[in-house]
């Protein structure tokens, strides 16, 4: 097996919301003890003013929700940290309303679903509802998304950044899409990365060969980003080894202990 020098960092903060377990705090009270959460169709940030809340898609919703639940568990202002945003396919429900719209109506494109077609649409409300100056990240890398992101975030945290915010998210494919680019569900996941300290969860990351094995989590069923829950399940347990997927014959092996 070849493997990668490894990484470490301490999880300062974690932010999640599914339909199945809308807070971090339902999350891991389902996993780690059963309680089953009451379902929430739609996130509602308070970051973002209700109009902004109403116009954006519910890709950003989750994401921000999500980001802002991590800062504030870290105690961190969001306006400080540099920030990686990681989105399977981004919002294919609206690159669906847009090709439909092309391919019927052109003239009738609307400039706000335009908007919010890029895949950085995410990063870009974060960073102007938080003022944000500080570099932000959108990125996509398939199936390993999630842990392309992570390298990226542990890199800034090891470049220098004092902590560095991480953010993983992916809503529903319609059809045709669904056949090509498989997803359903919304699901959002955040972590504040900083120093590994005594007293702290730390996460140590490495490249090695190999693959992982495809398993369902109730939380997110079929949602493109669901692998991250990996690393959020080792999480709630407060300690333990989860395997991300890293590309063709790779995964990222992750090792979470007590500082």
């Amino acid at each position: 097996m070849n493997a990668t020098p490894s990484f470490t960092a301490g999880v300062e903060g974690i932010g999640l919301w599914a339909t199945q377990a809308p807070s971090w705090a339902a999350y891991r009270a389902w996993r780690t003890g059963g309680v089953t959460p009451e379902p929430v169709a739609r996130p509602a940030p308070s970051l973002l003013p209700p109009n902004e809340r109403r116009r954006a898609p519910d890709t950003v919703l989750v994401a921000l929700e999500a980001a802002q639940a991590a800062c504030i568990d870290a105690g961190r202002d969001p306006a400080t940290l540099p920030s990686v945003f990681v989105s399977t396919y981004g919002d294919l429900a609206i690159t669906d309303h847009l090709c439909r719209t092309l391919a019927t109506a052109p003239r009738e494109l609307s400039p706000t679903r335009f908007h919010n077609s890029v895949h950085n649409a995410a990063a870009g409300y974060w960073t102007i509802g938080t003022g944000a100056m500080e570099p932000a990240t959108a990125l996509s890398a398939g199936p390993a998304g999630f842990a392309m992101g992570l390298l990226e975030a542990i890199a800034l945290r090891a470049a220098g950044a004092p902590a560095v915010l991480l953010v993983g998210y992916d809503g529903p494919s319609p059809e045709p899409l669904h056949q090509v680019a498989p997803s359903a569900g919304l699901l959002g996941g955040a972590l504040v990365f900083g120093p590994a300290v005594a007293g702290r969860t730390r996460l140590r990351v490495s490249v090695e060969d190999g693959e992982t094995a495809t398993r369902a989590n109730p939380a997110a069923p079929g949602n493109a980003m669901a692998p991250m829950l990996a690393l959020f399940d080792a999480l709630a347990q407060g300690a333990g080894n989860a395997l991300l997927p890293a590309g063709p014959g790779r995964v990222l092996r992750l090792e979470l202990d007590r500082g």
